[in-house]
């Protein structure tokens, strides 16, 4: 049995409407994703994952 693949990086937040273009120049478009209550998402170009940090709190809309 083999372990899922780690993202190759964690990113923890504030918000869970985030953006993601990739980070550099060689980046990749720049994207909104949104946790949706789930407290984490991958960026699916990237793979970098958005964790929201403990204590923080969904925005009302």
């Amino acid at each position: 049995m083999s372990n899922p693949l780690e993202p190759p990086e964690t990113v923890e937040v504030d918000n869970e409407v985030v953006s993601c273009d990739g980070g550099g120049v060689l980046g990749h478009p720049r994207v909104w994703l949104n946790m949706e209550g789930k407290g984490h998402i991958d960026c699916p170009y990237c793979d970098r994952r958005f964790v929201l940090r403990q204590g923080a709190t969904a925005a009302a809309h």
